[in-house]
């Protein structure tokens, strides 16, 4: 049987003119250059060719940066008028029942960021030098203070009573303010009843008050026969006394904070 003897097939010449061998350890560098600034570079061994990335890539995504849309958002919260916070915030309390039965945080955050806005844009930076308008009858429209719970539960307010309008009667000349809390009661087809707190108040700052407690009734007696047991985990709740700054304030909204860190947004209203 003859045989025959398999030769390797001949080395490439344009290989070697190509790529010069060098002898030892020595390595070969290939470089490549597009036209995006990318560079290749190749490596090899004795044993294999290795691709390794030692360029710089220049090309840049078209999306924003997180920066420039915060820089996006805050330009436009800049251009924004007052009117149309004013607009945006009304819309956001619409079916949360003024906040005092809890509001999902998203929510919160939403009417906490409206509330700054205005607050940036208060147009009366000294309101105690301006008792003009801060006089009459506020009607509160969002409290941060909440009632859950079991408080809720002691207080009736989940069936039996129902919370009605929560309103501040501000008397300049005679240095008083009267909160009425307006309740209906339907076991008993009672309709307005209400538990009042009169409290004084003074001036400390440009922009704060002083509030004292006073007294609190409750009338019918009917409705106080119902908080009686609890008077005072409802004095607790709603009594204003304390420190009371208020941050914005115009001819028919006002923005208030108390010394616990609770904000207040009223709207004017006539006297019931």
């Amino acid at each position: 049987m003859s045989s025959k003897l398999i030769q390797p097939p001949p080395p490439m010449a344009a290989s070697r003119e190509a790529i010069p061998r060098r002898t030892g350890n020595a390595k070969m560098l290939l470089s490549f250059s597009d036209f995006n600034s990318k560079t290749l570079s190749f490596s090899d061994n004795p044993f294999r060719l290795r691709p390794m990335f030692i360029g710089k890539v220049t090309e840049q995504s078209s999306a924003s940066s997180p920066n420039e849309q915060q820089v996006d958002e805050e330009e436009e919260e800049e251009d924004i008028t007052v009117p149309q916070i004013k607009e945006e915030l009304y819309e956001a309390l619409q079916g949360i029942n003024r906040g005092v039965f809890g509001v999902k945080s998203d929510k919160k955050t939403e009417i906490e960021r409206l509330v700054k806005l205005l607050e940036c844009r208060n147009p009366t930076p000294e309101p105690t030098g301006e008792l003009d308008k801060i006089g009459g009858c506020w009607k509160l429209i969002y409290s941060t203070i909440t009632v859950l719970g079991s408080k809720r539960t002691k207080l009736g307010l989940r069936d039996f009573v129902s919370l009605g309008d929560l309103l501040q009667q501000i008397d300049i000349a005679q240095g008083k303010t009267v909160h009425v809390l307006k309740f209906d009661v339907r076991g008993l087809n009672l309709r307005d009843g209400e538990f009042r707190i009169v409290a004084n108040f003074k001036i400390i700052s440009k922009t704060s008050v002083e509030i004292t407690y006073e007294s609190s009734t409750i009338m019918p007696d009917q409705l106080m026969n119902i908080f009686k047991k609890n008077m005072n985990l409802l004095l607790g709740i709603f009594n204003p006394e304390g420190l009371f700054e208020i941050s914005y304030l115009d001819e028919d909204l006002q923005v208030g904070r108390d010394g616990k860190g609770n904000v207040f947004v009223l709207e004017k209203t006539e006297k019931p």
